[in-house]
């Protein structure tokens, strides 16, 4: 009679920290599950906004690759701020090939003061036709550039991503910035659209103002070297495989949702929605960790660039063995300020 209220209360006692563990357990759990699903809200928030709009025809299902093919792109970096007189050129313009099973990339950027000449169209530097397209039409700015770059190069491209600069500087300070080894004493100043560059050389951590500083610095006007379309190629690149690499290392979850809905903001492709959806859910497993930068022999004769014949159809050559393409790549010679 005695024993059994004794057990009872025993086992009522014991039952205690068990019940406080076991609600602190479903406590943290819900809490990590509701920010995952966050998460996923902001993904796809992101994804919908940089994805191509789907087509009316296009298919409800969509069929999950087993594995990631090579693809081609032609990545362009806009400046948009309101007073600057390159507002809507490309600033940046680069053919890249992505491997996903060999984990790597190839990227050749193009100068923006190379001289093009296409067919049909004035003869200009390369980082001008992005705003005349947009200007011409702009819900279909991004296949018709990408489509230019493709017959100019005779380099077959399946995608364009358009990146605001303004998105760099957020990402770069979203990533706690990066370790750069500035090349030179940078000083620049414009009051009409806010530029204000002031950079030491030597190794540094840059904050995302600093890395946009660096990638854009070109000329001087306080008693500092002047830079080249040449160098700043080497620092976008430089730049890029940093944010890639520290993109790749995230442990945890707290930065991504702001690294999501900053790239939701400022980027803009013709890659279609569940292609994206899967690259972006499987960034880990496919982001590259050899990234090859590809030269060509160039120089400056105001105000065009002019590049080396041998080096352009090489470094086309190298892009289609990246990207296993096995068409012939060619270009026509005069659609581009060569040198002599």
């Amino acid at each position: 009679m005695s024993t059994e209220p004794k057990r009872k209360r025993k086992k009522k006692t014991s039952s205690k920290p068990i019940i406080i563990i076991g609600l602190t357990l479903a406590a943290l759990l819900l809490g990590v599950g509701g920010y995952a699903g966050y998460l996923y809200l902001k993904a796809n928030e992101a994804i919908q906004s940089i994805a191509a709009p789907k087509p009316v025809d296009a298919p409800d299902n969509y069929v999950k690759k087993d594995s990631f093919e090579p693809v081609t792109f032609l990545l362009a970096g806009v400046d948009s701020r309101d007073g600057g007189d390159g507002m809507m050129n490309a600033d940046v313009l680069m053919l890249v090939s992505m491997n996903p099973q060999t984990h790597s990339a190839s990227m050749l950027s193009l100068p923006r003061d190379l001289l093009l000449k296409p067919s049909g169209l004035p003869s200009r530097k390369a980082n001008y036709y992005y705003a005349h397209f947009y200007l011409k039409d702009k819900e279909q700015v991004i296949p018709n550039t990408k489509q230019f770059f493709s017959d100019l190069t005779g380099f077959p491209l399946d995608y364009m991503v358009v990146v605001n600069f303004d998105a760099l500087r957020q990402t770069v300070d979203a990533l706690g910035g990066l370790q750069i080894d500035v090349d030179m004493d940078m000083k620049y100043r414009d009051t009409v659209d806010g530029t204000n560059i002031d950079l030491k050389k030597g190794l540094q951590t840059l904050n995302g103002q600093q890395v946009l500083d660096f990638v854009r610095y070109r000329k001087s006007n306080r008693g500092t070297q002047e830079s080249s379309d040449f160098a700043r190629n080497e620092r976008q690149q430089q730049v890029i495989k940093q944010i890639i690499e520290k993109l790749g290392n995230f442990q945890g979850i707290s930065q991504w949702g702001k690294v999501l809905e900053i790239i939701g903001d400022n980027v803009k492709s013709d890659i279609p929605e569940p292609e994206l959806q899967q690259w972006i859910y499987s960034f880990n497993k496919i982001k590259p960790n050899q990234i090859h930068t590809l030269q060509m022999d160039s120089v400056w004769r105001s105000p065009f660039v002019y590049v080396k014949k041998e080096d352009l159809q090489q470094a086309l050559l190298d892009l289609g063995k990246e990207a296993e393409i096995q068409s012939e790549i060619s270009f026509k010679e005069n659609n581009f300020g060569l040198m002599n």
